[in-house]
């Protein structure tokens, strides 16, 4: 939450919380990330795809994940409109930063 203050001071109040709900999921986006690869390693390879999209499955039906993807979604338009030139790039720095970590 330090690492998100400097950079947020001048976002609009929906641009913070997405970017807040973003950080929350993350953990949940890099594990569905490396299970789209394995899937897709596992098609090439010819092996059974069963175990990674059962866990994948989990992970979506979790309930407080899927609150805080819901509420994503209702945030992007909201950001897509917004006037203020900061919010998508900082939104954009966010997840770009996010998607190294999880590397």
């Amino acid at each position: 939450m330090l690492l998100l203050a400097p950079a947020a001071h001048g976002l609009t109040s929906a641009a913070r919380e997405f970017i807040t709900i973003n950080q929350e999921l993350e953990p949940v986006q890099c594990e569905k990330r490396r299970l789209r690869r394995q899937m897709a390693m596992a098609q090439v390879e010819g092996r059974s795809l069963e175990p990674m999209q059962k866990r994948f499955a989990e992970l979506d039906r979790d309930p407080k994940t899927a609150k805080l993807e819901k509420r994503l979604a209702a945030l992007e338009p909201v950001i897509k409109k917004s006037t203020d030139p900061e919010d998508l790039a900082a939104i954009s720095r966010q997840q770009r930063e996010a998607f190294y970590r999880c590397e």
